[in-house]
């Protein structure tokens, strides 16, 4: 067996570790994986990394290597004191025993990057699938001041995050990395690459964070909400589905900025490109 596999085996005996499913634990076990996501991550010396979820802390070792600095962001307590005792000799680790959907990550990255001297942030992790979406929403809604976030989720949420607007996998997520960031599959990773082994498959994905939105747009609340509503009834069409919402216009309204448009009046949003959304927005 690698040695990775081994050395879980014994971290999780030695603390009397069993994964927490409520957190969604499972722990990585596959050292080509983890090569992979620090590879595609192109971290260096310069960089300050995030690390949300780090659990027994494979992933973080190889990070410690290679980044100016690694903030592990960890829910669970008993990980905290696995990560302490493991990685106390290394003067580029912090650890904070936080609800990363809590933490306010640009104060955090500012602070740091200064008191480092270090250039660039990046997201790296391992995330767990539960919280997956809110992770990725905070990330990019609150502008988090970032080069890329290079993570591993479950593979059917990847589908979503890496689609282009209007394909049969996007969703309402889809349109919001579509708007903030370039993404990319990086590799397919087996339920065999992790004790306990999931019931799922996993992706390791990259988002590249575009400096200007790939559109430009009045009001960014109204354009998500109208996107957000779009697929909330994803069945109905767009005209129906915010006939049924309260977003600040009559669905009388929005079929003449369709017809102004050349929409058809019954087309369902997600058949719309991102591009379409904004200017939909932007009439209303």
């Amino acid at each position: 067996m690698n040695k990775i596999y081994e050395d879980t085996k014994f971290l999780i005996k030695k603390y009397g570790i069993t994964a927490n499913k409520k957190l969604g634990q499972n722990f990585l076990i596959d050292e080509n994986v983890i090569d992979t996501i620090v590879n595609a991550s192109e971290i260096n010396s310069d960089d300050l990394v995030i690390e949300i979820g780090p659990g027994l802390g494979t992933l973080t070792e190889k990070l410690l290597l290679k980044a100016g600095k690694v903030i592990a962001i960890e829910l669970d307590e008993k990980m905290i004191n696995i990560l302490k005792e493991r990685f106390f000799l290394y003067k580029n680790f912090e650890i904070l025993n936080e609800d990363v959907l809590k933490v306010d990550l640009n104060n955090l990255i500012k602070e740091n990057r200064e008191r480092e001297a270090l250039k660039t942030a990046k997201i790296v992790a391992n995330l767990p699938y539960y919280i997956t979406t809110p992770i990725i929403m905070k990330l990019l809604e609150d502008k988090i001041d970032v080069n890329s976030i290079t993570v591993m989720i479950q593979k059917e949420v990847a589908d979503r995050l890496t689609a282009i607007p209007g394909d049969s996998k996007s969703g309402a997520i889809t349109y919001t990395v579509y708007y903030y960031a370039n993404s990319k599959e990086i590799l397919t990773v087996p339920h065999t690459s992790f004790i306990p082994e999931p019931e799922v498959e996993s992706e390791v994905i990259k988002l590249d964070l575009m400096k200007e939105p790939r559109v430009k747009i009045k009001d960014e609340k109204k354009f998500f909400k109208l996107i957000k509503v779009a697929f909330m009834q994803r069945r109905k069409t767009l005209l129906n589905a915010v006939g049924n919402s309260n977003l600040g216009f009559s669905k009388e309204k929005l079929e003449e900025v369709l017809e102004e448009l050349n929409i058809d009046k019954r087309v369902r949003g997600e058949a719309l490109s991102l591009e379409q959304f904004a200017k939909i927005s932007d009439m209303l």
